[in-house]
Parts: structure tokens; C-alpha cells; sequence
């Protein structure tokens, strides 16, 4: 199968470029640049120069693909509506050339907002629906596709998916610990995240193309709860650091921009991705990556 994939050379979609070529499919990945383009070629990938806001290169890679796995997002944690409105038109675009083509047409999301005081499902509809929520409401409208002959699927990814050269939340969580000579957990730590190894989600990326239905919504999640105080004493624990409470009032000072997801309990079910997709989760646990040097070296930020 010919699959094109945004976000190719990025921390999830390089790992999924390189599952779905092991299991012998093609790859497209949208390189925003030179050195992007040539790491794809690299390994054996075609590379198709663009980004998410060059709409017609969006649209080329999805006539020519058999498959689109849709993995980037602008991620502009200062100008989250910018993030907003460049997803939705990304998806859109995408989502329109493939009408009438039954082809699989996966699409990212995370798990937080979904539900409150429990853990998400692979039934729980997005509440984020419109152009002005979150997400600009992507899933939703991805999944309004189905009806139109596009084989939508949806992966909800855990809030950290680990691994050697992590550059998402618990590299912040870990900077922000050298930076403060403190290991911070927030309150008493007692809400959780969920939690997947970059492995893992690649491989149900793939799998997710090949067997899953039209309509699905799938849980990138290995382990459902771990409480935020026991990331905080791995984290102080590996960098040989102090471990205390910080205030919620003060987190964002303490974190930086984490800390207003750090204090956020995002936890979620895949009990139903793996049944459906016989999906067993095989790679190292948070705990176990930042015990054994995964995040020893500070990552960009």
C-alpha cells in the first residue's frame, strides 16, 4: 500500500514511517524542508516538499496514496486558534480528496477534554465540534467523511508517548526539574496520565490502516494511570533530584506552559482498540525509559 504520511519526519511519524516500511508499504512524508526531505530519502521514502498550511501539496499526497495518516499540527502553544485553524483546513483538504475512495484516512487526536472523572473510551465522541474548538474540531469532521466514501479513523494518543529522544511533555517535565533543582509534582499528584512507548503507537498506526473499520476511534495507550506524583519521583529519581509538591497557583511559573496540563488528569481506556485490533503494547514503560537514560540528555524544548 502507498501511504502518505504528514508529519513523516516528526517524533511519532518517523517511528510510523519506519513501522509501515518494515511491513513492506510505501511511504510519502510531507518534508517542510531540505534536510526533512532528505532524511525520508534516507530510508528508501518518497519525500514531498510542503506543509500544513500548502494546501494543494496536502491534496497531491492523498490522490496519489492508497492510505494518509495525518500526524502533524502546527503545536503553537502561543497561538493555539493559529494550531486550531491550520488543522481543520488541513483535514478538510485531505479528507476531501479522498471522497468516494474508500481509502483509510487516519487522523490524530489526544485524550484530554474528552470526559471528566473517568477514563476516556473508544466511545466517547469528541465534545470539540466546529471551526472555533479545540482542534478546530477535526475528528469530528474527519468522521463526517464516512458517509462520503472516506474510510476515517481516528488515534487518540496517550499525553506522553515516550521514548529515547522525546521532545514532548516529559522532556518538559525534565527540563523544568534541572532548570528548578526540583523534581514538582502539582497538589498532592494524585490525578494520572495515560502513557505509550513511540514503538506501540507506530505499530497501531499500522495496524490501524490494514484492519481497522471505517469509523473507528483507536486509544494509543499502554498503560492507563500513572499518577503525576510517581512521574515526578521517576523524573528526581533518574536526575538525582529532590522531590516536592508545587502549588497549583504557581505551576505554570514551576513548569512553564506544561503545567497547565500536568495538573490535568488524561487518562484513557484502549481495551477496546486491542480487542478489535489484537493490539498488545510490547515496549517499554514510562518508568522504565526515564529510569534507563531515555531522557538523560536535555531534548529541544
Amino acid at each position: 500500500m502507498k501511504v502518505f504520511v504528514t508529519g513523516a519526519t516528526g517524533w511519532i511519524g518517523s517511528a510510523t514511517v519506519d513501522e509501515l516500511m518494515r511491513a513492506g508499504h510505501q511511504v510519502i512524508g510531507l518534508a517542510r524542508s531540505d534536510a526533512a526531505a532528505a532524511l525520508l530519502q534516507e530510508k528508501g521514502a518518497t519525500a514531498l516538499r510542503g506543509d500544513l498550511d500548502d494546501l494543494d501539496s496536502l491534496r497531491r499526497g492523498a490522490l496519489e496514496a492508497e492510505a494518509v495518516v495525518h500526524l502533524a499540527n502546527k503545536h503553537d502553544w502561543a497561538n493555539p486558534a493559529e494550531s486550531d485553524r491550520a488543522e481543520r483546513a488541513a483535514v478538510e483538504t485531505l479528507a476531501n480528496a479522498l471522497v468516494g475512495t474508500r481509502r483509510p484516512f487516519v487522523v490524530a487526536n489526544g485524550i484530554s477534554g474528552l470526559v471528566q472523572g473517568r477514563p476516556v473510551l473508544e466511545t466517547d465522541p469528541s465534545p470539540a465540534v466546529g471551526p472555533e474548538s479545540a482542534r478546530g474540531g477535526a475528528e469530528n469532521l474527519a468522521l463526517d467523511y464516512v458517509d462520503r466514501g472516506v474510510d476515517t479513523i481516528i488515534v487518540r494518543f496517550a499525553p506522553t508517548v515516550h521514548g529515547a529522544g522525546d521532545w514532548g511533555f516529559i522532556n518538559y517535565l525534565v527540563n523544568a526539574a534541572r532548570k528548578q533543582g526540583v523534581s514538582g509534582y502539582i497538589g498532592d499528584g494524585s490525578h494520572a496520565w495515560s502513557a505509550v512507548h513511540r514503538s506501540d503507537a507506530a505499530r497501531l498506526i499500522r495496524l490501524g490502516i490494514e484492519k481497522a473499520p471505517a469509523g473507528s476511534r483507536l486509544h494509543a495507550i499502554a498503560e492507563e494511570s500513572i499518577s503525576t506524583r510517581t512521574i515526578a519521583e521517576v523524573i528526581g529519581r533518574a536526575l538525582d533530584l529532590p522531590v516536592v509538591s508545587i502549588p497549583p497557583e504557581e505551576a505554570g511559573a514551576h513548569f512553564g506552559f506544561v503545567g497547565s496540563f500536568f495538573k490535568m488528569p488524561m487518562i484513557g481506556s484502549s481495551e477496546q482498540t486491542r480487542q478489535l485490533l489484537d493490539w498488545a503494547p510490547a515496549g517499554p514503560t514510562l518508568m522504565d525509559d526515564i529510569l534507563s537514560g531515555a531522557y538523560k540528555e536535555p531534548e529541544k524544548a
